[in-house]
């Protein structure tokens, strides 16, 4: 790995870093979420720091990826922004369904952050086709995620 690596590396490990501590900070599975009905196929909730954790590290190896792989300046700039996007996206629906206790209002908040990985998916993926790939295990956890949260209005809703 050459020094052209090092600013990638650094600047998208500390984002993931930031981006999943926010989101484990916002996470609260107290009374109101463990008293919650939910499906039966609910993963345990040991499952979800070690899925997020690996997910995290592929979203951080695409970013690194298509960053490096942007055929130029202004690319990779939007590669930047729209992970930036991504990771907003992400720390909002935590927010929303944790912290807020609206899982309604986070389930239309999902669409947004599924489209946006889609986006990366494709975006990414035009020059870095490992880039792309690297982030559909996100998709599909999302996807996972959406399940369960339509699951929840469905067997708790209406909120607020």
């Amino acid at each position: 790995m050459g020094k052209s690596w090092i600013i990638p590396v650094t600047i998208a490990t500390f984002a993931a870093i930031i981006v999943a501590s926010l989101g484990a900070t916002i996470t609260d599975l107290g009374p109101w979420y463990q008293y919650l009905a939910k499906p039966d196929w609910n993963p345990p909730d040991q499952l979800y720091p070690i899925v997020w954790t690996l997910v995290y590290a592929l979203i951080t190896v695409s970013a690194i990826t298509a960053w490096r792989a942007a055929p130029d300046s202004r690319l990779a700039q939007w590669v930047i922004s729209l992970f930036a996007l991504n990771a907003f996206l992400n720390i909002t629906w935590s927010l929303l369904f944790f912290r807020l206790q609206r899982p309604d209002w986070a389930m239309v908040e999902l669409g947004f952050l599924w489209l946006s990985i889609a986006v990366l998916i494709v975006f990414c993926g035009r020059f870095s086709k490992l880039a792309g790939l690297l982030l559909v295990p996100y998709l599909v956890w999302v996807s996972i995620a959406g399940a369960l949260n339509w699951s929840v209005i469905q067997l708790n809703g209406p909120f607020g």
